[in-house]
This record gives structure tokens, C-alpha cells and sequence, in this order.
């Protein structure tokens, strides 16, 4: 069912169940210590109007045993080129993806989108989930 907006739970879940590539990894040679990789040009579309996103995301992580391979990464994210979803989807479900690639120590992702009808959207999440 449409809330007044238009907006549906097919909308809600668009996206979630794209087949993406798997993100390769590399083993750790060291221990405690943060990564950052940041991705200035990162590019959706909303599933909603088609239009595109445009924002950066922000991907701190320690390692544990494994490394993001940032080749197989960068791949990973094209995938969202085209993709209709939503921004705090997106960022939710690299959050997933990174985790279950590299099995982290913990993750922090920041997710800062450009503005759209002038309203901006800044979505972080981490892992371990905070408990509810």
C-alpha cells in the first residue's frame, strides 16, 4: 500500500535483492590498525523517480585476518550505478557486504548524499549493530 507520497514497499525494497559481485579479499599483515577507503563519486538512482544520487561514502574498518581488495571494491559499487534504491539502503547493505567479505574487527560506513529537492542525506551505520 502507497503512503501519500506514492512511495510503496516494493520502493522500500528495491534493490535488496540485486545479485551483487562477491568483494575480494587479501590477508592481514599486521595487527590493530584502521583503514579508511573513501569513494568521492559514488553514483544510484532512486527507485522512486529514476533520477540519479550522487554522493560519498566513507568505509573505517580494522582488519582482523582479511583486507578489502579495493579493485574488486570498486566493482562492487558500479553496480549501484543503475540501481534504484534507496540511500539508506545502500549504505546498510555495503555495510553487510563489506562484513561478510572481510570479517572485520568492527566497521564504521558514512554515507553523505547531495542534496535532492534540497534536503541532503547523511546515513552511518556500524558493526557490530549497536544491541536494540
Amino acid at each position: 500500500m502507497a503512503n501519500r507520497t506514492g512511495y510503496t514497499e516494493q520502493h522500500a525494497k528495491a534493490g535488496l535483492d540485486h545479485n551483487f559481485p562477491e568483494i575480494d579479499t587479501w590477508p592481514n599483515q599486521f595487527p590493530a590498525y584502521e583503514i579508511l577507503v573513501d569513494v568521492p563519486e559514488f553514483t544510484s538512482v532512486c527507485p522512486k523517480t529514476g533520477l540519479p544520487d550522487f554522493g560519498v561514502l566513507e568505509i573505517r574498518y580494522m582488519p582482523d585476518k582479511l583486507c578489502l581488495e579495493l579493485k574488486s571494491l570498486k566493482e562492487y559499487l558500479l553496480h549501484y550505478r543503475n540501481l534504484g534504491i534507496f540511500q539508506e539502503n545502500i549504505v546498510n547493505q555495503v555495510l553487510e557486504d563489506v562484513v561478510r567479505a572481510a570479517k572485520p574487527k568492527w566497521v564504521v560506513l558514512k554515507g553523505v548524499f547531495r542534496p535532492r529537492g534540497g534536503i541532503g542525506t547523511t546515513v552511518e551505520v556500524r558493526w557490530p549493530r549497536p544491541k536494540k
